[in-house]
């Protein structure tokens, strides 16, 4: 038996973490697995000082799966600062995956059709860099030091071939190795040095500027895998997100490698915030947080598991495609009545 590390939040990313916790009902999916649960809203936060959040960090590094509400990160300096932030550096979390697909009844852009993952760091690179200026008025200059390792640049390209393997996907894209052959051209060395490793896969590698010129410009009728840099990837993913129309058919997917380059530990989210406005409504969309778990399941090493994740991805956009959808998809379902649906068609 499996146990899922869940992390409860605030606002509708509480209710949507409900939802998608009664698709995972093992009387559901038929997939015995237990809940190890941990409050992470504000007020919780604020009050043990975010000792819950490392706690929770902690359970995941032991159970290995974990699956997270949205919360919300105080913007006052002194506060509690950014759960995520301390999830990822508690875990070791070094990949974050992006994946953005096609949704039934919602034209994508540009002709785009096939799922496209992002595949980027979590850690380094622009995002914790030192900054300083020097000078003054119009002489005055800006600096920042920035720094990748290999490690995370190999773990990168590594998953990204691994995913796409999964997918049926191209690996596609790349950094800006020809400007920054030290610094961006390690993860290049990466990239390439896997697909040495897995000569099956397709590799069709590219600079960052011209991949973004290509995805709005190609067919997009083949699975896609990008791994990039962490600022790079930043954007990427908000583009990718909406060449599809809407984020509610994505999730996102924290990762910690081991030594044998295999995850080590997982946490899946929505990647959308907690939504204030529609809190108690029953009318936000719980589609991303229901992927989500369905993420979470594929990385169980069980084949039941693996199934059942499929069988939740499938009826959910099955749903939608039947016209049961919330109103930002264009339908007029409650959020429980979307998460009935799918709970009938993967137990059916």
């Amino acid at each position: 038996m499996s146990t899922l590390v869940v992390l409860e939040g605030d606002q509708t990313g509480q209710e949507l973490l409900l939802e998608a916790l009664r698709v995972l009902d093992p009387s559901v999916t038929g997939v015995e697995l237990t809940f190890e649960r941990f409050d992470l809203s504000l007020s919780t936060r604020r009050a043990t000082a975010n000792r819950v959040v490392l706690d929770a960090a902690a359970a995941i590094k032991r159970r290995h799966l974990g699956l997270k509400a949205a919360t919300i990160t105080p913007e006052g300096q002194g506060d509690v600062g950014s759960p995520n932030r301390i999830l990822r550096e508690a875990i070791g979390g070094s990949v974050i995956v992006r994946t953005g697909r096609k949704l039934p009844r919602v034209r994508p852009v540009g002709g785009i059709h096939a799922p496209i993952s992002v595949v980027r760091m979590a850690v380094g690179d622009a995002y914790g860099a030192k900054e300083w200026r020097e000078g003054e008025g119009i002489d005055e200059v800006a600096f920042r030091t920035e720094q990748i390792s290999r490690r995370v640049c190999r773990y990168v390209s590594e998953y990204a071939f691994v995913h796409a393997e999964k997918m049926g996907a191209t690996v596609f894209g790349g950094p800006k190795f020809t400007v920054s052959p030290v610094y961006e051209g390690m993860l290049k060395e990466e990239m390439d040095a896997a697909a040495q490793r897995h000569p099956n896969i397709p590799y069709d590698p590219q600079l960052i500027d011209a991949t973004y010129a290509l995805l709005l410009s190609a067919a997009g009728d083949k699975p896609l895998v990008i791994p990039s840099l962490n600022r790079d990837g930043d954007c990427l993913s908000d583009l990718v997100m909406q060449l599809f129309g809407s984020i509610a058919g994505a999730e996102s997917i924290l990762l910690a490698f081991d030594e044998r380059l295999h995850p080590s530990a997982v946490m899946a989210e929505a990647p959308h915030g907690t939504a204030p406005r529609l809190e108690g409504k029953n009318v936000a969309n719980p589609l991303a947080m229901i992927l989500a778990g369905a993420a979470v399941l594929s990385y169980i090493d069980d084949p039941q598991a693996r199934s059942a994740s499929e069988s939740i991805y499938a009826a959910a956009l099955d749903a939608v495609a039947a016209g049961i959808a919330t109103a930002d998809l264009g339908g007029s379902a409650t959020t429980t009545e979307f998460t009935d649906a799918v709970i009938s068609r993967v137990s059916s």
